[in-house]
């Protein structure tokens, strides 16, 4: 985020809570959607977002549902949230150190994020998956520290390699944190075997196991590595986003988006709407194009993208 952060989406082009389950009931009961994650933004700030869950694990086939939040608030609402039928959360944690935190995140909550990770498990949203994203010269150092805390506490961490969704456009490629350079700092501390590729599926993590090393609750401690720049799984992926403001994008680094909230107001009937949303992902690209010359990153920064 910028210094001076981001303008806010006026209220009237976000969905309404009733909007937005309508859209998620088609996704579930018309085009075959098996997992609902809220994401951002930051979902811990919409008010009824509890309702938002309530509302979604009441479909039939009831979806998996998880949360990816940056923790703050999240010791107070996980009981609401896991009694609203949410199944597990993913919390961001790049740094364990106060001072780095504070420079990344432009705010003292560090405490408040390590709490809300252990009222999250406290509440039952488990497996609490952590997604870290180490940066040159500021965090990389960390990764060993990381590994370990989550590791002790039964949470799973992911490592995320940067990618181009910034909203300074500053993202550079080489000075990006690799994926084979996450494996080589964990590797000066910790023996990484590779899981069995075959389990993976669509998942964007290459999980590794950790050897001579379990969890509290006695299974195989793993890491994942998600090297969405240099090891891409465009091919396996299987997910569509649903911003905040109704638009469908079929990759998180489109370019293009398909409006269905224009269509909703309009007083579409289901049909219409599912037919907006199947040639929304017909036109997906074969990749993000990240690793090509002709690449452009898109115009919404990921703290402007929500869904």
């Amino acid at each position: 985020m910028p210094p001076e952060g981001l303008e806010w989406l006026p209220k009237p082009e976000l969905l309404t809570d009733e909007e937005l389950l309508r859209l998620i009931g088609v996704g579930v009961t018309r085009l075959g959607i098996t997992e609902v994650r809220f994401t951002g933004g930051e979902p811990l700030l919409r008010r009824g977002l509890p309702g938002l869950i309530a509302g979604t694990t009441a479909l039939e086939p009831r979806p998996h549902t998880a949360l990816t939040t940056n923790g703050i608030g999240l010791a107070r609402m996980a009981p609401a949230l896991a009694e609203a039928g949410l199944d597990r959360v993913n919390v961001s944690l790049d740094t364990l150190r106060h001072d780095v935190f504070e420079k990344l995140a432009r705010r003292r909550r560090l405490d408040d994020v390590l709490e809300g990770l252990e009222g999250a498990a406290r509440a039952g949203l488990t497996p609490v998956k952590v997604n870290a994203v180490l940066m040159r010269d500021t965090n990389e150092h960390e990764a060993a520290d990381l590994l370990r805390y989550c590791v002790e506490r039964g949470y799973e961490l992911r490592f995320i390699e940067q990618m181009p969704l910034d909203a300074q456009h500053g993202w550079r490629r080489d000075t990006m944190i690799t994926a084979d350079e996450i494996l080589a700092l964990l590797e000066t501390e910790f023996e990484l075997d590779a899981a069995d590729a075959d389990t993976r599926g669509s998942a964007p993590a290459e999980l590794f196991h950790i050897r001579g090393t379990r969890f509290p609750n006695g299974e195989q401690a793993t890491v994942g590595v998600i090297g969405s720049v240099t090891r891409p799984f465009c091919g396996a992926c299987d997910r569509v986003r649903l911003t905040a403001d109704g638009q469908v994008r079929n990759c998180l680094f489109a370019r293009e988006e398909s409006d269905l909230r224009t269509l909703l107001r309009e007083g579409a009937d289901d049909d219409a709407l599912v037919a907006q949303w199947e040639a929304a992902v017909a036109s997906k690209l074969p990749g993000h194009g990240i690793n090509d010359p002709s690449f452009l990153q898109p115009a919404r920064p990921m703290s402007a993208i929500g869904g």
